[in-house]
């Protein structure tokens, strides 16, 4: 939010002053806000299923790894190799447990801010619904601002997500995150 704008040919920031991409040459014309008529916008409904879709691709990467320390609790308790009978099975749960918590938020937050920020301007779950997540001005997003994003969905849980319900009923279809973090999901 240094007032960059991204090209959207190559990707390389530029001053917001900028006509011209630095690197790549192309003509820089930040897109109008989008009010106009015929933009329309990814609903409610629709980044819920593709956050599900995001949720299950991050954690299938990430269990494996936490599942290595609960099943060496397993081990532990005596289903294995004799390790005390059970004195080392609680504490290795236990940091299963938080290795799983711990690399599921960071794997989140680097997922969804890397992908963000990319030349796809979304995630997984958004592009097979054909969405992508721009600034106001239709600009892609820095990492620090799709970081910024991904955070600021923290406050759109603890209001009892009625953060994110706000997309069924605003014009622009934008979550309190969404507001927060000065960004739209338009939908192709």
């Amino acid at each position: 939010m240094n007032g960059d704008i991204f090209c959207n040919k190559c990707g390389a920031p530029n001053a917001a002053a900028a006509q011209f991409c630095g690197r790549c040459g192309s003509a820089l014309v930040p897109a109008a806000v989008p009010a106009q008529a015929g933009v329309h916008y990814g609903g409610f409904w629709i980044r819920v299923v593709a956050a599900i879709i995001d949720g299950i691709l991050v954690r299938l990467v990430v269990h494996p790894f936490a599942a290595m320390f609960g099943i060496a609790g397993l081990t532990a308790s005596g289903l294995g190799f004799g390790f005390g009978h059970g004195l080392m099975a609680l504490p290795l749960m236990i940091v299963g447990t938080g290795m799983l918590a711990v690399l599921t938020a960071g794997a989140a937050w680097l997922y969804e801010a890397l992908m963000l920020s990319s030349s796809y301007q979304a995630t997984l779950g958004k592009m097979i619904f054909g969405m992508k997540v721009t600034d106001l001005h239709g600009n892609r997003l820095s990492f620090a601002h799709a970081t910024g994003r991904h955070f600021a969905k923290w406050i759109s849980s603890l209001t009892l997500c009625i953060g994110y319900i706000m997309v069924g009923f605003t014009e622009r279809k934008q979550g309190l995150h969404d507001m927060i973090a000065g960004t739209l999901v338009p939908r192709r």
